[in-house]
This record gives structure tokens, sequence and C-alpha cells, in this order.
């Protein structure tokens, strides 16, 4: 299979990691206006588990290093299975939670909550597992990475104001701080089943291609229990009807669903590759720097800051700053 074995590389898988997770959204903008966020999930689910599979039958099953994806799927234990999968549903909850609080509270106040706290405990919860890092320049760079989430909350907030509803906000901030907190565990699970030995892996345990596609394969199938629910009793919206799928789609719809999956699934399993040399802590903490690839998308592709108030450019050039030094920090948690 596909190894690496240079630090600079993993911290460049890192980074495509962060380009991915913060530019998969631009799919759903795009399908938005005509197509529900549950009917979008559906395509989108399915394209993580096409990708995954895909590249374990190409990049995993190539080469002569590491164990070969269907080698490594029939020897893997049944706790490490269990483990990946269960990341795929912690994950696909905590996602469909976080969009449905975004509706509720707003970008300007849920997305901080929680992107800002599954940083936070996403890093601790790894390090804690797999102590790979400096941990003073480690969490001093989470710091980082979370004053320039907040500060880019305050500039949203400066934007939207007027479309913030008073009402919403407490239920919001909780289902917020619910998705929080799932997502900051779902890695934990992926990562405690992967060996940490990738050129020669550990009997029983999987490789990262193996662990993402049964993470994938947990978002897949969990998505029927968790999605169903949001398109019979969705917490924000109108109620749907499975068949809207099929009758309100068109192949362009189904295209940009899926293509949102292959992005984000790229982006996660570079992130798995890279978590065997940089440890999970590193890689998940500089994945989810993601938050500033997403900004720049709203900045200069979407404008969605044309017309704000004076003063808000300055909070922007601040977030960009806190961010940049936080993921200096985050990389030199390695080398240092």
């Amino acid at each position: 299979m596909f190894v690496i074995h240079s630090y600079a590389v993993a911290v460049i898988f890192c980074l495509i990691t962060m380009l991915c997770w913060g530019s998969w959204a631009n799919t759903q903008k795009l399908a938005k206006k005509s197509w529900a966020f549950q009917l979008f999930y559906w395509d989108y689910a399915l394209g993580i588990l096409i990708l995954s599979l895909v590249l374990a039958l190409t990049m995993g099953s190539t080469g002569s290093e590491g164990r070969a994806f269907i080698a490594d799927l029939q020897q893997a234990s049944r706790d490490n299975l269990i483990s990946a999968f269960i990341g795929g549903i912690v994950f696909n909850i905590a996602n469909i939670l976080l969009v449905a609080a975004i509706d509720i509270a707003g970008m300007a106040v849920a997305f901080p909550i929680a992107i800002g706290l599954a940083l936070v405990l996403g890093v601790i919860v790894n390090y804690v597992s797999t102590p790979i890092g400096n941990p003073l320049l480690l969490f001093l760079g989470v710091i980082a990475i979370v004053i320039a989430i907040i500060v880019d909350a305050i500039a949203y907030r400066r934007l939207k104001i007027k479309q913030i509803k008073s009402a919403g906000v407490s239920k919001g901030v909780l289902i917020a701080v619910i998705a929080g907190i799932l997502m900051g565990f779902f890695y934990h699970f992926v990562a405690k089943a992967m060996t940490l030995d990738f050129v020669h892996p550990q009997a029983g345990m999987l490789t990262p291609y193996t662990a993402m596609f049964i993470f994938a394969t947990g978002i897949f199938l969990s998505n029927f229990i968790v999605n169903g629910w949001m398109v019979k009793k969705p917490i924000v919206g109108k109620k749907l009807k499975f068949t809207d799928y099929f009758t309100e789609g068109n192949p362009w719809l189904h295209f940009v669903g899926i293509l949102g999956g292959i992005i984000w699934g790229i982006g996660s399993l570079f992130n798995f590759i890279a978590s065997g040399l940089a440890g999970a802590a590193i890689s998940y903490g500089l994945g989810q720097g993601a938050t500033m690839i997403a900004a720049l998308w709203g900045v200069f592709i979407w404008k969605e800051f044309n017309g704000a108030p004076d003063g808000t450019n300055k909070l922007l050039s601040a977030m960009f700053i806190f961010y940049l030094l936080g993921l200096v920090l985050i990389i030199l948690a390695r080398v240092v």
C-alpha cells in the first residue's frame, strides 16, 4: 500500500485535509437553493463510501509496503472494526447536528462553538491516547486557532446580526455543544483501530485505508437512521418524504452531493495516513484548521463580507494571523 516516510509530506497531507474539509461545503452551497440538506446528505454519504472503496483498492492495495486492503480487512479484529464503524456513526450524528444548529442559531453562533469545542476536545483526547509531539507547542497552537475562530465569529456576527433570531439561539447553542462534543471524539475511535506502524502493521489492527472504508461504511449505514429521522422529523425546516430524493433531484444535484463526499473523504483519508508520522493529535488539529479555508471561500469567492461594517476587515486579518500562528505551532510540535 502507499505509505509516506517524511514528516514534511505528512504536514502536506494535513494541509490537503484542511483544504478538503474546508471546501466540501461549497457543494452543499451550490445545491442549497433547490435541494434540502437532508436530500443532499444521502449523496454526500455515498460519495464518502465510494471514495474510500476506490482508494482502498488502488492506493491501499499496491506497493510492497504495509498490508493490502483485502488482506487487512480479512485479518482485522472485531473490536477494531467496531471501533472504526462507531467513529463513522459518531461523525455522522455530529455533522448533521452541526448543520441543524447553524440553521437555527446562525453561522456566527453555532459554528465557532461546535468546531472550537471539537478542536480542543479532539486534540486533548487524541494526545492522551497517543502522546506524540511537544504538548506545550501543540496546545498553544490550539489556543491560537480557537482565538481565530472566536474572532471569525465576531466578524460574521457584525455582518449577520440582523439575521440572528434570538428566540432560536438557546436551542441552537445546545445543539452546537452536542455536535462539538461528538465531533471531538469521532477521530479517536478511528485512530484507536489503526496500527501505529503502517509499514509493518500489527496483527488485528487496521491500515488507514481499511479504517477509512469501515469508517465510511459507518457513516453510510447510520445515515439511514440518523438522516432518515431528520427527513421525517427535522430539527429545523419542513418535513420531507424519502421519495423527494428521487422526484425532486436531477443528475446535477446528485453529482454535486457525491462530489462533496469525495472531497471530504480525500481529506479524511490523507489525514489518517499522515497520523502515522504526525500523531493523531497533530493530524486532527491541523485538519480542523479547515475553518480558515472555509472563511477564505466566504470572503474571496462568495463575497459574504461585502458591505460589512467598518473594522470587519481588521477582524478578518486578525483571524488569519491567529490561524497561521496556530498552524505553525502545531506543525513545530512534532519537530521541537
